[in-house]
């Protein structure tokens, strides 16, 4: 069995682990600043899904199997219940994992998703990926000037090539497995999670400036997820923690540590 690669902060401490789950081409190194801060509190697992990071390849790619992968996670770390959060990708896999294991989880907290489907959105993104050829550049510069012809924003070319790394040949490469997450990209983005009710405490959170949860997405959320909250943080876009860490951690605070609403 393929085990989720993950960095754990603040192992020693008590409390509900709390479970972080990052987006699509993401890497458990976007999270390592709110990881040693929430470390400080309680158990703090900060993880690669399946085809990112330094976790396992697989030419399967859907909410369920990522549903399934944080299940053999927490099994293999001897973890009974945990608070989860996901970003993007990652909270329609914690949200999926809610409503597929929901006594496992004590709360949730997704992060500027809802449970819909969405229509393709990263087509430019995957096609600038594709075009970088490995076997011709020869430095992060290189590759930073093949994405330049595609993607206008410096800070979404910053998070891709976060993603580079040098191969046992010397090489440069993805550690994503663009092959998988290209081919099955509609069958985790385009698609709804499952049907079904999570009863349990949980946090939604928007950014201002994006418009991934909108005004008529409530109804959704109610239904699946009764218990649920929203929050929106401003001076943030899509990615919310990492464009305003102060609120989006405020925020994370005040929900895990509240007994009840």
């Amino acid at each position: 069995m393929n085990i989720l690669h993950s960095k754990i902060y603040g192992q020693e401490k008590n409390g509900t682990p709390l479970l972080v789950f990052h987006g699509l081409f993401g890497m458990l190194d976007n999270w390592g600043s709110f990881g040693k801060e929430f470390g400080e509190l309680f158990p703090t697992h900060i993880l690669d899904l399946r085809n990112h990071g330094k976790s396992f390849h697989s030419d399967e790619m859907n909410h369920q199997v990522l549903a399934e992968d944080i299940l053999n996670y927490m099994n293999f770390h001897g973890i009974e219940k945990a608070n989860l959060l996901g970003h993007s990708l990652g909270g329609k896999a914690v949200m999926t994992f809610a409503i597929s294991f929901p006594e496992k989880v004590e709360k949730l907290i997704v992060v500027d998703i809802a449970p819909k489907a969405y229509p393709p959105h990263h087509q430019g993104i995957i096609k600038a990926l594709q075009s970088v050829n490995f076997n011709e550049v020869n430095s992060r510069q290189e590759v930073e000037e093949v994405l330049q012809q595609y993607i206008p924003e410096k800070s979404v070319i910053q998070f891709l090539t976060k993603n580079l790394y040098w191969t046992e040949d010397k090489k440069l490469n993805w550690r994503f497995n663009l092959t998988t997450l290209s081919e099955k990209y509609t069958e985790f983005v385009s698609n709804a999670i499952k049907f079904g009710k999570f009863e349990g405490e949980t946090l939604f959170i928007a950014g201002a400036k994006s418009n991934y949860i909108l005004p008529q997405d409530g109804l959704l959320l109610r239904q699946q997820f009764p218990k649920y909250q929203l929050i929106t943080i401003d001076n943030a876009g899509h990615w919310v923690q990492a464009e305003n860490p102060k609120d989006f951690n405020e925020a994370v605070k005040n929900f895990l540590s509240k007994s009840e609403f």
